[in-house]
């Protein structure tokens, strides 16, 4: 049995990292993570190869080979044998629980279930995958003056204001510079104290199933953030925006660095991300990320449960 391909790391991990927040209920070849307390809701997708979490076993169905633990060299298309019965049979539980009907899987390990899915209605959208080449330095990119980034705790002072950002940033969608500045930004990270996403979000910070990072300007204003989950050595960069008024500075490939850097020194070995625009994908690829696939979704799904 040979090294587990960059496809078996990948897949392992949208395979494990939901247990840190979710449940797993088992649809014949289909499996629906189920969040288990508050939060953005996780996805459906194939469970061939899935492994075993730690703790209670899966609500019901077979138990899955870990691809990595069995050396698994494995990187063509899988024959899962979906039907459009299991497909509906999620949907159906995904109403049911009042989440969005979303899908998420590696275009190149199954690639009918896009047929499947779209004859079912539902419109899908891919996401490149760019993973980092783990012997290519990445140094410190430069910050304006007076700027610095940090790795954020459960008690640090700016993580409402982080946990705002995203929001202006990707309501905000593109490169060029925005209006949205740090007015905007103090009222919707008040908002986020007051529904209780903020208290939510701490205990991720302190267990470790969440690393947040951010550029923060002298009079501690963040100015660009994103976050990782790590899993198992493998991990997913994601959430990197900017604040519209502080774009076209380098910021969000700064955070980014920052983000691989603090993953390989905490024992990740595959760092890996998606995107949406060309415009990104360039600057990734100056920071050595190169192409690794794609990752199928339901299109305007919400991100996934973080």
């Amino acid at each position: 049995m040979g090294e587990p391909t960059l496809r078996d790391r990948i897949e392992l991990y949208y395979a494990t990292v939901p247990f840190g927040f979710a449940d797993a209920e088992e649809f014949g070849p289909l499996r629906l993570f189920v969040r288990k307390g508050e939060g953005a809701p996780y996805y459906g997708g194939p469970n061939h190869a899935y492994p075993v979490p730690a703790g209670p076993a899966p609500v019901s169905g077979p138990v899955f080979v870990d691809p990595v633990a069995a050396g698994s060299s494995s990187s063509g298309p899988v024959n899962t044998g979906i039907t459009a019965a299991d497909i509906s049979r999620v949907r159906a539980r995904q109403r049911e629980l009042g989440v969005a009907e979303s899908f998420e899987w590696l275009a190149e390990v199954t690639p009918s279930l896009r047929a499947l899915v779209e004859a079912a209605g539902l419109p899908v959208a891919e996401r490149p995958l760019m993973v980092l080449d783990p012997h290519h330095p990445l140094p410190p990119q430069p910050l304006p003056e007076g700027v610095t980034i940090r790795a954020l705790d459960a008690d640090d002072p700016g993580l409402p204001a982080v946990l705002a950002l995203p929001r202006l940033a990707f309501a905000d969608v593109g490169t060029a510079v925005g209006p949205a500045g740090r007015a905007e930004l103090a009222m919707v990270a008040e908002k986020l104290v007051a529904d209780g996403t903020v208290e939510t979000i701490r205990p991720t910070l302190l267990t470790g199933h969440k690393v947040l990072a951010a550029a923060f300007a002298p009079d501690g204003t963040p100015l660009a953030a994103g976050h990782y989950h790590p899993a198992r050595g493998i991990t997913e960069i994601g959430g990197i925006g900017t604040l519209p008024t502080a774009r076209r500075q380098g910021l969000g490939a700064a955070v980014m660095a920052a983000l691989a850097t603090h993953a390989r020194e905490h024992g990740v070995h595959t760092v890996f991300l998606a995107y949406a625009e060309a415009a990104v994908a360039r600057i990734y690829a100056r920071l050595g990320f190169r192409p690794a696939g794609t990752t199928l979704l339901i299109a305007d799904q919400p991100a996934r449960g973080q």
